[in-house]
């Protein structure tokens, strides 16, 4: 779950980050007195949850606050990466001397926080990886024993020579790692982290993504999801409890289990097809559940065929099969539609199922093969 900054800013905040304050406006009218109690100059932000804002016009900078009501009138409705702009940070501007990034992350390879600093802040990370690699420190944190002392020097002391400015620098490193472990992110980074003419180190944009596997204890960054960047049909999705992600293909999917899902991919790509989403009911699959994921799927219309793969353990075939004859009562389904079922009350589903006019697999390849076909 992606973070807009205002919410980002606030739990930096929280952690001591040092964040200029902000107002957040929903109404272009409003910045100017937000401008006005803030003291200007002022930073004018596009709040999307996207990047390249800047590049796009989204950022801008005002000195006073008719200039800072003006060029929120700009921003407010502009469209940045096909997403709409409906709401606008007013920020303290904040004299740069110098730019660094701070990120973490999860290394996949030791299983464990990291952290990455750079001195090249204010661009892209990955481009800075690219071109210039020896500018980017990454560091590995145990997390049974946290950022060690010496760790903190050393990457304080990658970005900056000045004692003063090296103990802020490692200051905002340790809280924006107690904010990524706090919350649950599976992204923290600030981009960039700024050092004033005066000597002052500022966290000057946030972004947070949240672990969706911590949510269950997040109760208060759950309720900050913003669905505006979100498919109707993925908000949907997560709402019925189904892991769903689209595709560009034309073979629609569905399937009980990541692992089977993934393989029905893959082999559909292998005969030379393109799924259309990876769409999994889960290990538990009521009748609902399946009608829920066929209206889903039923949304996309670059869909030409539907596969439902399940193999039966804790699923129970007969539900799977009585949540597709429920889903043809209530819909309209015009498209082909290819089932193999497998496992627990398999015979029971085929029963079911004899009567309509479904096309019957007996083996996950027959199946593919047969909603590719049927796409055509």
């Amino acid at each position: 779950m992606k973070l807009q900054e205002v919410d980002s800013r606030g739990i930096f905040s929280g952690y001591g980050l040092p964040v200029p304050e902000s107002i957040l406006i929903t109404d272009p009218a409003e910045a100017g007195a937000a401008a006005k109690k803030l003291g200007c100059p002022v930073v004018v932000k596009a709040q999307v949850l996207v990047g390249g804002r800047g590049k796009a016009g989204g950022v801008k900078l005002a000195n006073t606050p008719e200039e800072a009501a003006e060029k929120a009138e700009k921003i407010y409705g502009m469209d940045i990466k096909g997403l709409k702009v409906q709401k606008v940070l007013i920020a303290k501007a904040v004299d740069i001397e110098r730019e660094f990034y701070v990120g973490v992350v999860i290394d996949r390879s030791s299983r464990m926080p990291l952290i990455m600093v750079s001195p090249a802040g204010g661009v892209d990370i990955e481009t800075v990886a690219s071109e210039n690699p020896e500018k980017i420190l990454k560091t590995v944190i145990d997390p049974a024993v946290g950022i060690l002392p010496f760790q903190l020097r050393g990457m304080a002391g990658f970005l900056s020579d000045d004692k003063e400015v090296k103990k802020q620098i490692a200051k905002a490193i340790s809280a924006l790692y107690q904010a990524f472990m706090g919350v649950d992110a599976s992204l923290a980074e600030i981009n960039p982290l700024v050092e004033s003419p005066d000597g002052k180190v500022w966290a000057i944009d946030a972004k947070i993504n949240i672990d969706d596997s911590g949510l269950y204890r997040q109760k208060k960054i759950a309720a900050m999801r913003d669905t505006s960047a979100e498919a109707e049909a993925e908000t949907q999705a997560r709402e019925e409890s189904l892991s769903f992600v689209k595709l560009d293909g034309n073979v629609g999917c569905i399937v009980n289990g990541a692992g089977l899902a993934m393989a029905t991919m893959d082999m559909i790509k292998h005969y030379g097809a393109e799924p259309a989403n990876f769409l999994d009911i889960g290990g538990s699959s009521s009748p609902e559940k399946v009608l829920a994921a066929l209206n889903i799927i039923l949304r996309d219309e670059n869909v030409k065929s539907i596969l439902i793969n399940i193999f039966g353990g804790i699923t129970r075939c007969d539900d799977v099969a009585n949540g597709i004859i429920e889903a043809r009562k209530k819909m309209d389904m015009d498209l082909p539609m290819v089932v193999r079922l497998t496992g627990t009350n398999s015979e029971k589903a085929m029963e079911i199922l004899a009567d309509t006019d479904l096309i019957a697999a007996s083996s996950m390849e027959e199946g593919v093969k047969k909603a590719i076909e049927a796409a055509k």
